[in-house]
């Protein structure tokens, strides 16, 4: 299975992001707060997909995250943001509307999955999900 980094400030909805993914079969290679940190665990660790949060510590944007790790579209980037509305054009594949089911993050990310592989999206979109309309 796909291996995912999640980034997000808030340690009880990254925890709770870890164990509905390793559940679900993903390996999470790592967890960050930061844009600095994301940055680098992604740089090293290259994960297949990202859990982003728009909004990071210390005034951080998730957006940036995304930018920094898209290698030739192979890193698949879903977001997860209260206001969808502020991705504007932003770089992914698609953004999960807070709050959501764990099984909404499973099925969004099979569908940013096949979106990065160039395939027709092998489930249907939970209603928390929508596509970017930005540069992938």
């Amino acid at each position: 299975m796909a291996s995912v980094l999640i980034v997000d400030d808030d340690l009880m909805i990254a925890d709770w992001l870890e164990e509905v993914l390793v559940e679900a079969g993903y390996e999470v290679c790592g967890i960050a707060a930061t844009v600095a940190d994301a940055i680098e665990l992604g740089e090293r660790f290259r994960p297949d997909l990202g859990v982003i949060d728009v909004r990071l510590a210390n005034g951080g944007s998730g957006m940036d995250v995304a930018a920094a790790l898209r290698r030739g579209g192979e890193f698949g980037v879903l977001y997860s943001t209260g206001n969808p509305e502020s991705l504007g054009q932003a770089i992914g594949e698609g953004c999960l509307t807070k709050p959501y089911p764990g099984s909404s993050v499973i099925t969004a990310l099979r569908i940013v999955s096949d979106m990065v592989s160039h395939v027709p999206a092998s489930c249907k979109a939970p209603r928390e999900f929508r596509r970017l309309n930005g540069v992938n």
